[in-house]
């Protein structure tokens, strides 16, 4: 689950309450659109937007049956979930994607290793950069089961001609680089209310196999960001992405957040970018 700031910066305040499958669809929907005469688009397409689409699909669960933060008094926040979940969800994730093909399961795999990594040492949007000295040997073993599994996913693209030259170092990297700067740009707006955004840039974002460059985005009021260099296929692109507002609750209440989230009303925000 992610939780958007409030806009008035409030405790108290209610706040944009999306799920993990939300903020995926919003990825998919940048990986989907991601190329044009600048940018190559993703290769292989099909297989590459599904995964970016899916890539916290581990998370299906407890987006429909959240607990409760007792800080916040709301579903707890992505990086606040209880450590013992947050790994096993950088397991199942790889596990969905792998269900779906070898090579989304390869990605998500990198996504998972990466984000407790420094995502490689490409990315300056670091989401996990610290766990507990408790439970340092539970992450290690998820981590090691990872690399185990990129291995056999490897040796089995390898295996077919179909899909050797997806399994290629420069390849696979330059699609997991995509993927993370469709997260980072996703969380850009899941985290953060319109209004409160600031200029940043995102690094490592790829060209082709073999080039890439960061990609600075400017607010220009009215749900409008301006991109440069522009990677995507239509100017302007509008998309939006899905949540609900939720206030937080009382100290001592015991909801049953299950049956809130189904009862929710669903509410989009709509971004719009333009070339600079």
């Amino acid at each position: 689950m992610i939780l958007q700031s409030a806009a008035d910066g409030g405790k108290d305040s209610p706040q944009f309450v999306i799920k993990q499958t939300e903020h995926g669809a919003l990825c998919g929907k940048f990986a989907k659109h991601f190329g044009n005469e600048k940018f190559e688009q993703p290769f292989p397409r099909d297989e590459v937007v599904d995964v970016i689409r899916c890539h916290d699909n581990g998370w299906l669960a407890d987006d429909e049956n959240p607990s409760l933060d007792p800080d916040t008094r709301l579903p707890y926040n992505v990086l606040a979930t209880p450590r013992s979940k947050l790994f096993a969800t950088s397991r199942k994730s790889p596990d969905y994607n792998e269900k779906l093909h070898p090579y989304c399961g390869l990605i998500s795999s990198m996504h998972s290793w990466g984000l407790y990594n420094g995502r490689y040492g490409l990315s300056d949007k670091i989401l996990v950069d610290f766990i507990e000295d408790e439970f340092q040997d539970e992450m290690n073993g998820m981590l090691e089961g990872e690399l185990v599994r990129q291995g056999k996913l490897i040796s089995a693209l390898n295996e077919n001609p179909d899909t050797a030259e997806w399994a290629e170092k420069a390849r696979a990297f330059a699609n997991y680089k995509l993927l993370q700067f469709c997260d980072t740009l996703a969380l850009y707006f899941n985290l953060t209310p319109e209004g409160t955004r600031e200029e940043t840039s995102f690094a490592n974002v790829p060209m082709d196999v073999n080039m890439d460059v960061s990609v600075s985005i400017k607010p220009l009021g009215d749900s409008t960001y301006s991109l440069n260099p522009y990677p995507f296929d239509d100017d302007p692109l509008k998309v939006f992405f899905e949540g609900r507002y939720l206030q937080p609750f009382a100290a001592g209440d015991k909801p049953d957040l299950a049956e809130i989230m189904r009862g929710a009303m669903v509410e989009r925000q709509t971004l719009r970018f333009v070339s600079a």
